[in-house]
């Protein structure tokens, strides 16, 4: 029985990991339609739309105790604490998308998984010597995916890399604020605050027509409710029933299935330099979330 079930969690993190790469391709295609601010801001409140019945179902129908008790344990709080850390790392993202192809935008965003651990320096917390080695291996294959011959780097990479720098500090602002209130909730919140604060710039800088936001409902869509909305809820379901180190290399394939979507739907393609620095930035990936040797 307990096999079946780290199966099915095992199944479900590969899902979960092939809905978040694909979600760079409606990123992506969203650009031809709508401005970064103004996709971000659709993609986020309909990602809180839909996980709203999440919250009351988990809620067990007890609504007013729910939210009375996520509010004084600081759901609300940590969720727009969180949404503000997001709001910055998917400006970012959204931006470097454009001007970049999906599959080394999949690729530079996954080094978050490599930056968190050299960032608990800072938290006092001991690094291991296979995460230096993972910084080592991304180094080179940022190199071998970002930098040209003469010697400068992308714009729109840049600003991937700023977004993985983004969505580490993201990952550590979680790590604090979930043991203190519902997962679900703080999701939620954290979507409709990153939701609110990229709409202002949208409106007072892109000034968006209904018109155009409706013509790019496809990939706002996908964007909104099954990368942020379905993706979560099976990312949660799915780590109940499966050892963390797994869970989080299966969801590391998401940079593996982003530069596949972005080959297949997009015909985009790399040159054999690109495809040895995505290489080297997935075996980093891999080595810095194997756990070391315990005292």
């Amino acid at each position: 029985m307990k096999d079946r079930k780290n199966l099915r969690g095992s199944l479900l993190l590969v899902l979960t990991a092939f809905i978040w790469g694909v979600a760079f391709v409606a990123q992506s295609v969203g650009m031809e339609y709508v401005r970064p601010f103004t996709f971000n801001a659709s993609r986020f409140f309909l990602g809180g739309l839909v996980l709203i019945p999440v919250i009351w179902f988990t809620g067990r129908n007890r609504t007013e105790r729910f939210w009375k008790r996520a509010e004084t344990a600081g759901g609300i709080p940590g969720g727009i604490l969180c949404g503000t850390a997001l709001f910055v790392a998917a400006s970012f993202q959204q931006f470097g998308v454009s001007m970049t192809t999906v599959g080394k935008a999949g690729f530079i965003t996954a080094l978050y998984i490599v930056i968190v651990p050299v960032l608990g320096i800072f938290m006092k917390k001991k690094v291991p010597v296979s995460v230096w080695f993972s910084v080592a291996l991304a180094v080179a294959g940022m190199y071998l995916l970002c930098i040209t011959e003469g010697l400068r780097i992308g714009q729109g990479d840049l600003c991937v890399f700023a977004c993985a720098v983004c969505f580490s500090f993201h990952i550590l602002i979680i790590d604090y604020v979930s043991p203190k209130a519902d997962g679900v909730l703080i999701s939620c919140v954290q979507f409709f605050t990153a939701g609110v604060l990229s709409l202002i710039p949208a409106l007072l800088i892109e000034k968006p027509a209904p018109e155009v936001v409706l013509a790019a409902w496809q990939p706002i869509a996908y964007a909104g409710v099954m990368s942020c909305g379905v993706a979560y809820t099976l990312q949660v379901i799915a780590q109940k029933d499966t050892d963390p180190t797994v869970a989080s290399l299966l969801m590391s394939l998401e940079s593996v299935f982003s530069l596949l979507a972005g080959w297949v739907l997009l015909g985009q393609r790399l040159s054999a330099r690109e495809l040895s620095g995505c290489l080297l930035v997935f075996l980093a990936v891999i080595l810095a979330q194997l756990p070391g040797k315990k005292s």
